[in-house]
């Protein structure tokens, strides 16, 4: 498995290798041992898996609050989006910055995000799904959203037209309006 870290602490990509013939491959999409070894102890407790039927959709940005704040490892099971995390950890250097990337059934990509992070992604074909674990089940006291497109934030969701959103995510809160959700701690 090859262990990308990106600008943002925490968050990194995770590309697993494919072992394909005739048929098609295997892969590994997580391997605990493997990834204790690269420093990345995570333990899931929850697997979704979300369709969404048009290009443009975007869902986020989402996260979960403590007590059951939650990490995410995302990958993508047909099609191709972006998917984007965003620091929203209080005291943080990075706070309120981001990173994109690109995740596809074909570059078989994977996105690790700790808690603390915001999480949203667009769609780039039709009948794109989104497949992630979770480090805490589903809270609904503790689901929580910043807007989409927060100019605070700046996220470039290389959109051609409208963005197609649920009601929650089109009148999420900006970032400012949020609050201390989490504090940085360094080295956590």
């Amino acid at each position: 498995m090859q262990v990308e870290d990106t600008g943002l602490e925490g968050v990194r990509i995770l590309t697993p290798r494919r072992f394909g013939d005739d048929r098609g491959f295997f892969c590994e999409s997580w391997n605990a041992r493997a990834m204790a070894d690269a420093g990345l102890d995570h333990a899931f407790v929850q697997d979704n898996h979300s369709m969404s039927a048009a290009v443009g959709t975007v869902r986020g940005l989402h996260f979960q609050s403590p007590p059951h704040a939650q990490a995410k490892l995302v990958r993508c099971g047909r099609g191709r989006l972006y998917d984007v995390a965003v620091d929203i950890r209080v005291g943080s250097p990075t706070y309120g910055q981001w990173v994109g990337v690109e995740l596809s059934f074909e570059n078989g990509r994977q996105l690790l995000i700790p808690a603390g992070f915001l999480h949203g992604f667009a769609t780039r074909e039709p009948d794109t799904e989104i497949v992630y674990k979770c480090t805490d089940f589903y809270a609904p006291d503790c689901d929580g959203a910043v807007r989409w497109d927060d100019p605070a934030i700046g996220i470039d969701w290389g959109l051609t037209g409208a963005a197609k959103l649920s009601d929650k995510d089109a009148k999420a809160p900006l970032l400012a309006d949020l609050g201390t959700v989490f504090t940085y701690e360094a080295g956590a």
